[in-house]
């Protein structure tokens, strides 16, 4: 059985919701459609026309990317420019593309936590907070037969989960009420007769980013015809979540052995440093892409270094001056989320049985070439 495109979409947004996304940001569905079914997903960090011969080559119907294949509006489409052209072999070869940038860098468990985790970051708390989740709660009326049965299936849609607890709910044993009209097909009962069922009523906590995947599991597991059922908006908010990582090292280093580490653990031939080489690091913080001007938070949370991308000059200086080293791998250094990501949405696609194929690009779009 192949997942069908939203259902691959619908797994990756429970890994980085839309709703997490900075705003304005180029994200979601950019090219194709997901009305179709998947038989393979490449995932890749820049959609460059090399990855996308790579994606025919290996009969890819979808790529989801961290950066936006369409950035700026287009004004026209026009198929002998690089860009056009690149659309138009996508077009041609029915591959779709969609996008999970700023989303996927503040989810917990995102871009930044995996740069943090390679890093030897511990603990990590966000640098920069930006999103608070919106929880819902979801109230549902179900047959005592079934309870069970529809209950398991929303807490393991996602639902219930409050801090350091999951599976949270409450159940209300009682009655309801109805009467079936003529053009019914009622579970229980039969058409003009009142009935009175025993029910529980079942409560439980939902994010805002699956609230989707939570009503398509109650519809699908509940047995009546008609279901019952309310969301509405908490007082009470969820995570906190927001760019960036910082945190203590697993063990104290000069600032020079800390930028071969970061050689290292995010694969780069080279990083441009600011600090002298034997300042000792203990507490680190890292943004995925160009994170420079988040310098000044990185300090307020009492980082000796700040790792991230396309740092500019007169940032260099600043943080000089300020005494907070910096560690500039380069943007391409997001490249992580590759396999990153391919990993955790083939074991989704493996549990809900589905034989879509999910692999990490090959192709180094790094731009910038050192001589």
């Amino acid at each position: 059985m192949l997942a069908k495109g939203q259902t691959v979409i619908q797994h990756m947004e429970q890994l980085a919701p839309k709703s997490a996304a900075e705003p304005d940001d180029r994200i979601g569905l950019q090219l194709g459609s997901l009305n179709k079914e998947i038989s393979q997903v490449l995932i890749a960090l820049d959609v460059t026309e090399e990855v996308v011969d790579e994606a025919v080559a290996a009969g890819v119907d979808l790529i989801i990317a961290h950066h936006a294949i369409i950035y700026r509006p287009l004004k026209g489409l026009q198929t002998d420019t690089p860009m056009g052209r690149i659309y138009e072999k996508l077009i041609k070869h029915d591959i779709a593309v969609y996008i999970s940038h700023t989303n996927l860098d503040i989810t917990e468990g995102g871009m930044n936590d995996w740069m943090a985790e390679a890093l030897g970051i511990q603990n990590p708390v966000s640098i920069h907070e930006v999103h608070t989740e919106t929880l819902y709660k979801l109230v549902t009326f179900v047959p005592k037969s079934h309870h069970q049965e529809v209950l398991d299936a929303v807490l393991n849609a996602g639902a219930g989960h409050l801090g350091e607890y999951s599976h949270c709910s409450f159940n209300t044993e009682g009655f309801g009420t109805f009467m079936p009209l003529a053009d019914s097909s009622p579970f229980i009962g039969a058409p003009g007769k009142l009935e009175r069922v025993d029910e529980v009523r079942v409560e439980t906590i939902v994010p805002d980013g699956i609230r989707k995947k939570v009503v398509q599991a109650l519809l699908k597991h509940h047995p009546y015809e008609e279901v019952a059922y309310d969301l509405y908006p908490l007082e009470l908010k969820g995570r906190t979540l927001g760019l960036g990582r910082t945190g203590k090292l697993r063990q104290e280093m000069t600032l020079e052995d800390f930028a071969e580490v970061v050689k290292q653990q995010l694969d780069v031939p080279h990083v441009r440093v600011v600090g002298k080489p034997g300042r000792v690091i203990r507490k680190a913080a890292v943004i995925g892409g160009s994170g420079g001007k988040f310098m000044h938070a990185a300090m307020f949370k009492g980082a000796d270094v700040l790792v991230t991308g396309d740092v500019d000059y007169h940032t260099a200086l600043d943080a000089l001056a300020a005494g907070l080293c910096l560690i500039d791998p380069g943007h391409n250094a997001e490249k992580i989320m590759k396999e990153k990501v391919a990993l955790w949405l083939s074991e989704k696609l493996k549990q809900q049985g589905a034989a879509t194929k999910v692999t990490a690009s090959r192709i180094n779009t790094e731009p910038f070439r050192f001589m």
